[in-house]
């Protein structure tokens, strides 16, 4: 094996081995744009611009990956969005 195959089958195994959770928003017929996107700067430290952007996204396309991380920083931020009433999950 040369030395650049071993170099890509170790990054490829650090990849693997660093996968991130992401939190997953959706949408739903009772959350005001203005809602989501205070929601989003409060409970994952979004720009406005990026909370706006998600909400557009989860508006047309029905879902949005707001946020990525390990499952430990995530938890608080999901708890904060399912809290103000919006559906969202750790995928």
């Amino acid at each position: 094996m040369s030395t650049k195959e071993e170099l890509l089958e170790e990054v490829e195994v650090k990849t693997k081995e660093k996968k991130e959770n992401e939190i997953v928003l959706y949408n739903d017929d009772y959350n005001t744009f203005d809602h989501v996107i205070e929601t989003l700067i409060y409970a994952c430290e979004h720009t406005p611009e990026q909370a706006e952007q998600c909400s557009i996204l989860v508006h047309y396309k029905g879902k949005c990956t707001v946020k990525t991380g390990i499952y430990e920083e995530l938890k608080p931020r999901c708890s904060k969005l399912l809290e103000a009433g919006l559906s969202a999950e750790i995928v």
